[in-house]
């Protein structure tokens, strides 16, 4: 836990799970560089993700009800059940992105997901929390 400018305790989600996953993706960045195509990197996840024994789900259906109709959102990855991992390879992050992860947070009511842009020079996993429906 860690005090933010309110003096309100705030919890870190998942602290040690985020940092083991931050570490694979660093070693993929590392490895690969930053020009492969997104399905490279994650088949370079799902190996190490193996390799370390953490349980996940690739392209896990999250089913969402809109207005009537049903409609599929696939999230990249479902890490130990309890967080979301979405893989870009683009110039930038975008809002549409970040909004695409809430979207799957919401359907699949999970509190966290990482996005990671491994086009990047430095990478920088970007932490979302879900937000209050």
């Amino acid at each position: 836990m860690h005090t933010n400018d309110t003096n309100k305790k705030v919890e870190i989600i998942f602290p040690e799970l985020s940092y083991r996953i931050t570490g694979l993706l660093f070693e993929v960045h590392n490895t690969l560089g930053r020009y492969a195509k997104e399905k490279q990197y994650g088949d370079a996840v799902k190996t190490l993700l193996e390799k370390g024994n953490i349980s996940y789900e690739r392209e896990k259906a999250l089913p969402i009800e809109i207005i009537g109709n049903q409609r599929t959102n696939l999230a990249d990855f479902v890490i130990e059940e309890k967080m979301l991992l979405e893989l870009k390879a683009k110039d930038i992050v975008l809002k549409e992105d970040y909004f695409q992860i809430q979207r799957y947070l919401q359907a699949g009511n999970y509190k966290l997901g990482l996005i990671v842009n491994f086009r990047n020079k430095y990478l920088r996993p970007i932490r979302v929390i879900r937000a209050n429906s």
